[in-house]
């Protein structure tokens, strides 16, 4: 016969067992002892044929009570087993199991005080395991309450502490007994206990060691065993989760290097729903999703995708060859308000720039006049912005006030009344015509340059390809303009392109260490590091590859504009 604790779900009842046919029994006799202490007596099991599968020839009332408690708590403890072997005599075995257990003290702190005597005499674990008829993980449970200081031990004899917070003061360090058991001796206080306790003692989190893909020998901090169950915890819970992000983000790395177009890392406690996803493979575009729980599992659900992505997949494939149709991107790698935030933004640094670059604006002017493109009527760019954060904050642009300044000036010279007024977008009139006409044939050339400079910022069309190319012929130092605000903060909301702006920014080891956390918190992360706040040494000077020249991308999603822009015109450049 082997004493082992095994799980609840690896047990069912045999069809040997008496009583296999009746209704669940009635364990209202039993339940509360069971809900105290746990199952005493082990149950006498068999194998069944199945790996790591039993069945239980005696102890079904003991196995029902174990299977409430566990309903009651939302989680299961293994359950002391006997593990019949050929041969074995049912009977003669519980018989003999009753026997020994009966000869045990009735209660755990007196067991404790046995069993420390006898291993003071030298005797060992498995040797007491088998003198009692219990496992060897029941043996360490009790000897585990030698760790409680003795005020506790006896306040546990007399039943003032209940078995589960016993339990998890056994894990509590003496620091942590002595601040509990200032709390539990104090009237005017309440003493935390059950699983309450235990969020006191691992600071709201407990993470078993087992949900860890990174190597247990790796980990810098402490880690609690629980000799209650069968785990042991991170008693830190940040470091846990900076360990596990980065090794989240080794495995997604994994995966884009052995292929796969794309890995979305879920933000913790996301579910991926199986029933909302068609299995697809690899090579037709299938996707990777890894789900984090709050508790640290990691799963990989390889090669799936949504219904519509499916579909529109499908839809690819009866068009042509698949192999040779781009497939269209799942979502486009900047959201609307955010181009329109970025094609604002190059533009005003552009025709910013472009002021001290008259020669070139007059060139353009031609150009212009000659194509005839875009707002081309004469119309100003009317710097729509998609919502008023946007508005706001190119208002307060270093770009717009140095474009405001010098039209300020242009607008003197040609004798506007109005100093904020527009110089290009008048109604077509032709006295309105004439009358600037002539106050340019009075001006100097670099006065009249200096007007055509001014119009051609105010015609130059935001979000156009003429943007890209001027802003890369004249080299702009668009961090001379610009600097990433709350606006562009708060338009940032894709979290895998938060993750790899936070690489840009501290790193990719911050960045790797962050990869399942919200978007908020990597933007905060970001923000600190910018500033120079929260103990981060300050980053000076950083540009999203969005708004550098030439823009960059941060996917091979595709769906940024102002990339395909530069794209369609760069050939025509490439002298330069």
């Amino acid at each position: 016969m082997q004493l082992a604790h095994i799980a609840i779900d690896k047990l069912n009842i045999s069809a040997v067992n008496m009583r296999h046919a009746r209704r669940s029994p009635d364990v209202s006799d039993i339940l509360p002892s069971v809900r105290a202490r746990g199952v005493l007596v082990p149950l006498l099991v068999r194998p069944n044929g199945e790996p790591d599968m039993f069945e239980i020839v005696a102890g079904r009332r003991r196995y029902f009570a174990a299977k409430s408690i566990a309903d009651e708590r939302g989680e299961a403890d293994p359950v002391p087993c006997a593990i019949m072997e050929d041969g074995d005599d049912a009977d003669a075995l519980e018989a003999s199991l009753i026997e020994n257990i009966a000869r045990l003290d009735p209660d755990e702190v007196s067991q404790w005080e046995t069993f420390a005597r006898l291993i003071k005499q030298g005797r060992a674990v498995p040797d007491i395991a088998a003198t009692f008829g219990i496992t060897e993980l029941a043996v360490k449970r009790i000897l585990a309450l030698g760790d409680l200081l003795p005020k506790l031990r006896e306040a546990y004899r007399r039943d003032e502490i209940d078995a589960e917070t016993a339990r998890y003061l056994t894990m509590a360090s003496k620091a942590q007994q002595q601040d509990w058991l200032a709390l539990f001796s104090d009237p005017d206080n309440r003493a935390p206990r059950g699983f309450q306790l235990k969020q006191w003692l691992f600071g709201g989190q407990s993470i078993a060691t087992k949900v860890a893909l990174f190597s247990i020998e790796d980990y810098p901090g402490l880690i609690v065993s629980d000799l209650f169950g069968e785990d042991s915890y991170f008693a830190d819970a940040d470091l846990f989760w900076e360990k596990q992000n980065a090794a989240i983000a080794a495995k997604r790395d994994a995966y884009l290097e052995a292929g796969w177009a794309e890995v979305v890392v879920l933000e913790p406690g996301q579910y991926f729903h199986a029933w909302d996803h068609e299995k697809t493979p690899k090579k037709k575009g299938g996707k990777v999703l890894i789900t984090v729980s709050h508790r640290g599992e990691v799963e990989c659900h390889e090669g799936w995708l949504s219904h519509k992505e499916a579909r529109r997949t499908r839809s690819q494939g009866e068009a042509g060859d698949e192999a040779e149709t781009p497939a269209k991107p799942s979502r486009p790698e900047l959201s609307g308000p955010m181009q329109n935030y970025v094609d604002l933004h190059r533009h005003a640094a552009v025709r910013a720039a472009m002021l001290d670059h008259a020669g070139v604006a007059l060139r353009l002017m031609v150009a212009h006049a000659i194509t005839g493109p875009g707002l081309w009527q004469v119309r100003p760019e009317p710097q729509r912005a998609a919502n008023e954060a946007v508005a706001a904050s190119l208002a307060n642009s270093k770009a717009e006030a140095a474009f405001a300044a010098k039209r300020r000036e242009v607008l003197a010279l040609l004798k506007a009344p109005d100093e904020d007024a527009t110089v290009a977008g008048g109604n077509g009139d032709d006295h309105a015509t004439a009358s600037v006409f002539a106050r340019l044939l009075a001006l100097p050339d670099d006065d009249v340059v200096r007007v055509l400079a001014i119009v051609m910022g105010e015609t130059l069309q935001a979000g156009s390809a003429v943007v890209e190319a001027l802003g890369n012929h004249l080299s702009v130092d668009i961090g001379s303009y610009w600097q990433p605000d709350e606006a562009f903060f708060d338009l940032l909301r894709d979290k895998e392109i938060a993750n790899a702006m936070l690489a840009d920014v501290a790193g990719k080891h911050v960045a790797d260490g962050n990869v399942s956390e919200k978007v908020k918190t990597q933007k905060k992360i970001m923000r600190d590091f910018l500033c120079g706040e929260n103990g981060r040494q300050k980053v000076d000077g950083w540009l999203p590859r969005w708004m550098k020249f030439p823009a960059e991308t941060y996917t091979r999603r595709g769906g940024f504009r102002t990339a395909d822009q530069w794209a369609k015109v760069r050939p025509l450049f490439s002298a330069e």
